[in-house]
């Protein structure tokens, strides 16, 4: 029997765009892998109004998975998030010009949130096909965050049954040009997450190994 992973991608935000996360979903969109399929959903980049695009799609497409996937400049590998929190504290506005701060996403929510997803496994499978991964554990409290954390409300209040997680990305190539920051190019992204996916469908039970940080 198929298993469906839906992975969600957000649109450009801020100064740039293009972003990395919808690039990768749209490619990744109807792809059978191993006997799962891939549906993607761009989301906006707005605080609510990504959640509601989110959930409006799990209800549609009934996944056993969902992936939420987001950009974070910086970064050198692809992460799995470990763990969402409850607030929303903006460096920068959305793409609506909200820009909250300091402020619940849900004021009756637990403080966190952890993934269900088994993140180190898919590090590890990452690593061993040559894609550069680790474990995060901070999601950020902008929109990546805010939308972890709505997946994760959702399911534990109302889709017990789904398994859910996020992302993070780093740049591609073409945003870097000007200002040197670190970047993994698309194909590279795309080939972590299709084993993510993978192994999200598959894979309950996590592994032990070292995947902390001293900071």
């Amino acid at each position: 029997m198929k298993k469906r992973v839906l992975i969600t991608g957000f649109d450009p935000f801020g100064d740039d765009n293009v972003n990395p996360a919808l690039e990768a979903v749209k490619q990744l969109d109807g792809m059978v892998i191993e006997n799962i399929d891939i549906v993607a959903q761009e989301v906006p980049t707005v605080f609510h109004d990504s959640i509601k695009v989110m959930i409006h799609t799990i209800e549609t497409y009934q996944p056993d998975v969902v992936i939420c996937v987001g950009q974070a400049g910086g970064r050198t590998q692809v992460t799995p998030e470990r763990i969402a929190i409850n607030i929303d504290d903006a460096r920068i506005p959305d793409n609506q010009k909200n820009q909250p701060i300091d402020e619940p996403i849900y004021e009756e929510g637990p403080a966190a949130y952890w993934t269900t997803l088994p993140v180190k496994r898919m590090v590890h499978q990452m690593r061993k096909a040559g894609v550069p991964a680790a474990v995060s554990n901070t999601a950020g409290t902008f929109v990546c965050n805010h939308l972890f954390y709505g997946l994760m409300h959702y399911i534990e209040n109302s889709a017990s049954h789904i398994r859910g997680g996020f992302i993070h990305i780093p740049y591609i190539p073409e945003q870097t040009v000007e200002n040197g920051a670190p970047s993994l190019n698309l194909a590279d992204i795309i080939r972590g997450l299709k084993i993510a996916a993978v192994i999200a469908a598959n894979e309950k039970e996590d592994i032990r190994q070292i995947g902390g940080t001293t900071h």
